[in-house]
This record gives structure tokens, C-alpha cells and sequence, in this order.
């Protein structure tokens, strides 16, 4: 297993458990996420029934994650493991076409529901306008990326996953078939990539050619001013306008979102306008104090859907490319792994 973000200890502690010996490769195990570590960005949104399409791989990959993710959670909690989630997504229609898709959405579904104006006029003060609906999710909600990641990563090499802090500088096909690791030790039936961009960078010498474009995932971590605690009362973390705000515990939130732009760090401008809601923050955002800030890039596959799972060659599987949603499709993509492996 190559690569150590949520997509990757999620496969990894998944094939452990199921039986495969698991041997996980990255050079920042044991430290702090990297700058440009998608996961580092992440504020673990779970958007699974809210989800605007009803068929296709997009649909299946997020309502069997939805249902993995509950049952690892308990599992995990069964062991020990905090993961903290906090249940309920409300989104926002900002147009009235949003939210008549809303309303159609609603009557396809009925564990959604669309907020009545009574609801909508008494979160007015506190939530960004334009809101002209909002269409609220009970089942979806927030997990905590990094104390999940923990909780994989503590789970898994208690079930015997091998961790490896080797830098991953090619790959190459023994005489046996088998794989083996450049820059690492020994040789591997499989090799699943999840490395992010680093992943296209690998597959180039072997003759496969899967372009992914770095986008900017960033996110703040606010504290909110005495007598401005009323974010809290949400019915759960609130989307709107491709930001995402997340109530958190003492008076603190979370703001984040992905930016459609090929740039790395040190972009204030951008962590500006999204300290600011593009110009839409209500008051008592603007009061809130900026704690900390992180950025991370996030890699979106070029002409062909996200996130890339394929079996590129015996023995060789691609799972990278997850873009937005890295924390809700890491079980779902740690189940395909599996299932490719099983299947010979």
C-alpha cells in the first residue's frame, strides 16, 4: 500500500483485517500530514444522501461508504477508538434553482427533509445569505478526519499492518511477478497506489498514463467571540455556496473549502475570501478569530471520473484521484480493493 491518507490506512487496516499481510509505504508516517497531503485539508464532510444523482458508480460508492463508515466507527469505538461525528447536514440553496432541486430531491427521499420558512427565517441572522431553502440530511454528517486516520492507523498495526517510512521512487516487476519497491525492501503480490499526484508520477515509467491536476483544499479553524454561540445549535454542519462550516466544540468553528485553481501554498487571498464567505460573512463571523489555518493540494484525475479505481496491470491496482471526497468514499474504496484482490 502506498500512501498514507485516509484513503490509505483505510485500505490498508480494511486488507489486514480480512486476512492480507499489508505493508503501508509513506515518508511521512509517523510525523505530521504534509503541506500538500490531500487528508491534511480535509474536514471530513459525509455527503452521501444528499447526493443529487440516484444511480450510477458515484451513487453506489457513496451509500456503500455511508453504510461502511457506521459500521466502522462501531467497531473501532468497540476497540477503544474515538471518532468523533457529529450528525446532520443542512444544505442551502442559494438560487431558486437549487432549491426546487431540492424539493425534488426531498420527494425522492424521505430520510431529507426541506426546512419550512419558519425553521429558515429563525437560522437567518446566523447562516450566510442568499439562503433561500435548505434541505436537511439527519443520516450524513462530519467525522473527525484525523482521529479516524489514528484510529486505522492504531487498529491496523495492531492487527500486524507494517508501516514504512521509505519515499516510494519506482516500481518494477520481479521474475517471480511479483512487484517490487523502489527505495523499499522485499516484493509484494500487490501494489495498491493511493499517493495523491504522486500516484501519475509512479505510473509514467510503467507506461500508463493517468494525469490528475492539483486543486487547493483549505480550511480555517475560527473562535467565535463571547455571546456568539449560536452556530452550535445547528442542526449539523451547514454547506452553502461550496463552503462547508462545521460547528465545533468550545465555541469554534470550521471553514473550508476546495479551490478550482492549479497553485500550492501561500495563498492568503484565498484563505481571505474564505474567511470572509466571498464578501457574504455574516456578522458574527466577521467578529470570529482566526486559530489556525491549513491548506492542502488534492488531486482531481484528468478525463476520466473520480476517483480512479482500476486494476492496471496483475497485481497492480490504482485508487487515487478522490478530489472532494477522499473521507466519505474511504471505505468504499478499501471494499474494491479488496473485492480485486479476492478476486485473483
Amino acid at each position: 500500500m502506498i500512501g498514507a491518507g485516509v484513503v490509505g490506512f483505510s485500505v490498508a487496516w480494511h486488507l489486514q483485517r480480512s486476512g492480507h499481510q499489508v505493508t503501508l509505504f509513506d515518508p511521512q508516517l509517523g510525523q505530521a500530514q504534509g503541506a500538500d497531503a490531500g487528508s491534511s485539508a480535509a474536514l471530513g464532510l459525509l455527503m452521501a444522501r444528499v447526493f443529487r444523482r440516484s444511480s450510477g458508480r458515484g451513487w453506489r460508492l457513496r451509500q456503500q461508504s455511508h453504510a461502511l463508515w457506521r459500521q466502522w466507527r462501531e467497531e473501532l469505538q468497540q476497540r477503544g477508538h474515538v471518532l468523533p461525528f457529529r450528525p446532520g447536514l443542512l444544505q442551502l440553496a442559494t438560487t431558486a434553482a437549487e432549491q426546487e432541486a431540492q424539493a425534488q430531491l426531498a420527494e425522492q427521499r424521505q430520510d431529507l427533509r426541506l426546512l419550512d420558512p419558519a425553521e429558515l427565517e429563525t437560522l437567518r441572522p446566523l447562516i450566510p445569505q442568499p439562503s433561500l431553502g435548505g434541505l436537511l440530511s439527519p443520516e450524513d454528517g462530519q467525522l473527525d478526519p484525523i482521529p479516524a486516520m489514528r484510529a486505522l492507523q492504531e487498529d491496523g498495526a495492531r492487527l500486524g499492518v507494517q508501516l514504512n517510512a521509505t519515499a516510494v521512487r519506482g516500481l518494477e516487476r520481479s521474475g517471480s511477478g511479483q512487484w517490487r519497491v523502489v527505495g523499499g525492501q522485499g516484493s509484494y503480490d500487490w501494489v495498491v497506489l493511493s499517493a495523491g499526484l504522486s500516484s501519475s508520477a509512479l505510473l509514467e515509467p510503467l507506461g500508463h498514463e493517468r494525469p490528475q491536476h492539483p486543486v487547493l483544499g483549505q480550511a480555517l479553524e475560527l473562535q467565535l467571540a463571547d455571546g456568539d454561540q449560536a452556530p452550535l445549535n445547528w442542526p449539523g454542519s451547514l454547506s452553502w455556496s461550496g463552503i462547508n462550516l462545521v460547528p465545533r466544540p468550545q465555541g469554534r468553528l470550521w471553514l473550508g473549502a476546495t479551490v478550482e485553481i492549479d497553485q500550492r501554498q501561500g495563498q492568503p487571498e484565498q484563505l481571505l475570501a474564505l474567511r470572509e464567505l466571498d464578501g457574504k460573512a455574516p456578522a458574527w463571523l466577521q467578529r470570529a478569530t482566526v486559530l489556525r489555518q491549513w491548506q492542502g493540494l488534492r488531486a482531481r484525475p484528468l478525463g476520466r471520473p473520480a476517483p480512479l479505481l482500476e486494476q492496471l496491470e496483475p497485481g497492480l491496482l490504482l485508487a487515487s484521484g478522490h478530489y472532494r471526497n477522499g473521507v466519505l468514499l474511504a471505505p468504499a474504496t478499501a471494499a474494491w480493493v479488496a473485492e480485486q484482490i479476492e478476486q485473483g
